[in-house]
């Protein structure tokens, strides 16, 4: 029996599907009672009813909205649907896909319209006579350092020194003898902290000096000029066999992805690519080489090192941790509600982990530990049982020969953002959210170990467009993360390394849809191309 192909939009041919739905249907009407009722008044007073809402006898729809479904390249994402009539405005006008800015906000500012000039402590007071949701609600989004340092002197204990400047935090003794910081608002500490108008002294006092945030060692670091990095090493997470984290340091403070450099990007990255290695040599009997300075000497140490790794792959030998995790959550945001919409702190971090091959079940069996990269090496399987043919080598030559949604001949259909002779970032054909990204290694590169010193400089420079042209746009909460091939034999050697870029979106948060696999959409893939090429220098 011949293996059934899976649902994907990328043909054999090296193009995309694209279905379109065209709905024409009949309504029995089976309603009993009308309910008509004066809703308002127009401005010269004419009245606005529901009469609409209560139509007689059965309804026709003999072409109600067509809808675009585009089934996800990789069918564990589902499938995108785009509604014709919203797609084809952003198509007219591609400078609409775009966030505002937010509004500059000052409670300071206010209460001197209200009240006029009043002593600071007066107007601390009115501050703390606030309720807690509109507390949240000033510390997530005042743009006022005044209102963000009153707030910081309510919601926890801090020392000054003689100027009065935040030198620290006030401690106390738990139960256990542990020295713990003095916390009177857990909730508005750590909205206020993650944003970035509160002064840079209340950051580095509060949140961002070394240890402020708990006991995890530091195990690594990167400065070059302005660039400082330190790697956390997270023991207890809830990653199983740990986790570690890059964090730009407290002296080079970066809460906005248009802060960051590309040598920040390249000195948080390093510490991915020197962990990932480090570990895997030790796994495979290499001698570990002494720690390097930072800058070419350490690049050239680890692109040494990496080639023994590979060459101790190719001879046989197989890590027991064989699968890379990376994952980068940008952007914070908590609503008065009370909901913590977004990430865990907004100062910039990435996270990396190794991903064992098994795991022991509580039976005493084996069996595979997850690894979302593992489920793009079961399309690429899944593909080439079905079709003879690499998926990855189908899925480019589909980008590239792409043709627009629309159908149109008169617009752009490059899908393509930015591409060098190693990587290309482009927008896929069906986007999980709204404004997704991807970034592809075009070689035969599955995951970080087999990538080169070249490859590895490109993926940075790809990772560091695509979130600089997703904040030119307007996005604030971007969730990043890698999908990898194992380590040795059990990767298909199709299977290319792919980075997902996911913003969130004010109003496409995720909900029934979403949870589903379907996502909804407002513009072609086609014309978010267009939009975020022209935020390109």
């Amino acid at each position: 029996m011949p293996a059934l192909p899976p649902r994907t939009c990328v043909t054999p041919e090296g193009t995309f599907t694209v279905a379109l739905h065209r709905p024409s249907f009949h309504v029995a009407n089976r309603r009993q009672d009308d309910h008509l009722e004066l809703l308002g008044r127009l401005a010269d007073g004419a009245p606005v009813d529901n009469t609409v809402n209560f139509p007689a006898g059965d309804l026709s729809f003999a072409d109600a909205m067509p809808i675009y479904e585009i089934a996800n390249p990789f069918p564990f994402r589902g499938a995108t649907y785009i509604g014709k009539p919203w797609a084809d405005r952003a198509a007219a006008d591609p400078g609409r896909i775009r966030l505002p800015q937010p509004e500059p906000a000052s409670f300071h500012d206010l209460l001197e319209q209200w009240f006029g000039q009043e002593p600071e402590e007066k107007r601390c007071q009115r501050l703390r006579d606030l309720p807690q949701p509109l507390l949240l609600a000033l510390a997530a989004t005042s743009s006022d350092p005044r209102d963000l340092a009153a707030l910081a002197e309510m919601a926890c204990g801090i020392i000054h020194d003689e100027a009065g400047n935040p030198i620290g935090l006030r401690y106390q003794r738990d139960d256990q003898g542990q020295a713990r910081p003095v916390i009177h608002n857990a909730p508005l500490f750590e909205t206020l902290v993650n944003n970035p108008a509160l002064p840079d002294a209340y950051k580095v006092a509060l949140v961002l000096r070394p240890g402020v945030q708990g006991t995890s060692p530091i195990v690594g670091d990167w400065r070059d000029g302005a660039t400082h990095v330190f790697e956390y090493l997270r023991s207890n997470s809830y990653i199983p066999w740990g986790h570690y984290a890059a964090n730009m340091a407290h002296d080079a403070v970066r809460y906005d992805v248009r802060e960051l450099s590309l040598a920040d990007m390249r000195g948080l990255r390093f510490l991915y690519y020197q962990r990932t290695f480090l570990r895997i040599a030790a796994e495979l009997g290499l001698t570990l080489p002494g720690s390097s300075p930072t800058g070419a000497a350490a690049e050239n140490s680890l692109e040494e090192l990496r080639r023994k790794i590979v060459a101790r792959l190719a001879a046989g030998r197989q890590p027991e941790f064989s699968a890379t995790l990376w994952g980068w959550n940008y952007g914070f945001d908590y609503a008065p509600s009370g909901y913590r919409l977004h990430a865990s702190h907004q100062q910039i971090h990435q996270q990396f982990a190794l991903v064992p091959a098994e795991v022991t079940t509580t039976a005493g069996g084996k069996q595979p530990a997850y690894a979302c990269g593992d489920l793009v090496a079961d399309c690429c399987r899944a593909f080439a049982a079905a079709h003879g043919k690499p998926f990855f080598d189908c899925y480019l030559a589909a980008i590239r020969n792409n043709q627009r949604t629309d159908g149109r001949t008169d617009l752009p259909a490059d899908l393509v953002v930015w591409q060098n002779a190693h990587v290309m970032l482009f927008v896929p054909k069906a986007q999980t959210s709204q404004w997704e990204l991807q970034l592809v290694c075009t070689g035969s590169v599955a995951n970080v170990v087999e990538a080169d010193a070249a490859c590895r400089d490109s993926l940075d420079q790809g990772i560091h467009t695509a979130l600089s042209v997703l904040a030119k746009l307007g996005a604030r909460m971007v969730t990043s993360i890698e999908f990898s091939g194992r380590l040795g034999k059990n990767t298909p050697a199709d299977q290319r390394l792919l980075y997902s870029f996911l913003p969130k979106l004010p109003e496409s948060m995720g909900a029934f849809s979403e949870a589903q696999l379907r996502f909804i959409n407002g513009h072609y893939p086609e014309d978010f191309a267009r939009a975020c090429r022209a935020q390109l220098d």
